[in-house]
């Protein structure tokens, strides 16, 4: 079973950066894609950026130019780089991991989340 699990997140003032890291275990399929969400508070859940496991990157609109998605295959980890940051992306941010087995059946993943506060 795969277990994901979040961390790196805190309270940071506007313009400042930090990483998140999703540490994945268990039976990773090798063409998992792994992603990061986030939902801020009466918000739907949103799409922050997709990177797949040869290195393609997806990026929400709004982050584009100031978040970075990467991924080390040798530690099973996946990470969200985040400069710039501004009050509006305050969220909880989820980990998600997506996979097809032999018989081409989709499996999806979420860690716990992790909080990002961007304030002063």
């Amino acid at each position: 079973q795969v277990q994901l699990r979040e961390s790196g997140g805190g309270l940071v003032q506007p313009g400042g950066s930090l990483r998140l890291s999703c540490a994945a275990s268990g039976n990773i399929y090798s063409n998992f894609v792994m992603g990061w969400y986030r939902q801020a508070p009466g918000k739907q859940r949103e799409l922050v950026a997709t990177i797949t496991s040869g290195g393609t990157t997806n990026y929400a609109d709004f982050v584009k130019d100031r978040f970075t998605i990467s991924r080390d295959n040798a530690k099973s980890t996946a990470y969200l780089g985040m400069n710039s940051l501004k009050p509006e992306d305050t969220a909880v941010y989820y980990c998600n991991a997506i996979g097809y087995n032999d018989y081409g059946h989709r499996h999806e993943y979420w860690g716990q989340g992790t909080q990002v506060i961007v304030s002063s």
